[in-house]
């Protein structure tokens, strides 16, 4: 008799998590907007509601620019993490911090101005990171594969793939693995693969052991 398939995780679900815990949520099926992008199984814990997580993490993402906060697969996201986007960025260059286009309207200025912010670009986390809680990413970072940020660090720089980061500002800690198997790991992309054959390499993912990592890669 043939063995029945085991199901496929769900990647629609707002809720992955049994027995009415509302607290874990799939992050991609939270966001709606347009500049907010995330990947599948990104996963986000709030000891409140995750699915506030526009309006409570993602701060001064602001009409007037055109950055995006982007975030890929297979992510976990701690309470209370913020990510900073350029719309807080008051201009350094200006002989006054004081944003003079935001109260445009109100001066009769013209609002098509935008001196008022230093633009650092597009926000972009890897996938398989680890934000831990109540970390706060600043405008125009980039995050790189298997990183991990430590509670309550500052993430002003980028961070480089399976690196640990802490502190405010945050800096290295150290690397996750040895360069060779960091090099492995990237060249996997184990978060780019049907996930169903995600599925059944979940033992060897967690495993830690190198030999099961070069299995992988045949």
């Amino acid at each position: 008799m043939k063995k029945p398939s085991s199901p496929k995780p769900d990647p629609t679900v707002i809720f992955p998590k049994t027995g009415g815990d509302t607290h874990t949520a799939y992050l991609q099926n939270v966001v709606k907007h347009p500049r907010i992008i995330v990947g599948e199984y990104t996963i986000h814990h709030d000891f409140k509601d995750p699915t506030d997580f526009e309006k409570e993490n993602v701060l001064y993402l602001n009409p007037e620019n055109s950055d995006k906060l982007v975030i890929g697969k297979y992510c976990s996201i701690a309470c209370n993490v913020k990510f900073i986007m350029n719309g807080a960025n008051h201009s350094q260059k200006s002989f006054a911090t004081f944003p003079f286009p935001v109260v445009a309207e109100n001066w009769g200025l013209d609002q098509a101005r935008q001196e008022a912010w230093d633009i650092e670009g597009d926000t972009v986390i890897g996938n398989d990171v680890w934000l831990g809680f109540e970390s706060v990413i600043m405008p125009g970072v980039h995050i790189g594969d298997g990183a991990i940020v430590a509670t309550r660090a500052l993430v002003a720089d980028d961070v480089p793939p399976y690196t640990v980061v802490g502190g405010v500002p945050a800096r290295q800690i150290k690397k996750r693995f040895p360069d060779d198997v960091i090099a492995m790991l990237l060249k996997l992309k184990w978060w780019d693969w049907d996930v169903q054959k995600v599925k059944a390499i979940v033992p060897a993912l967690e495993s830690g052991d190198v030999k099961e990592l070069k299995k992988l890669l045949g």
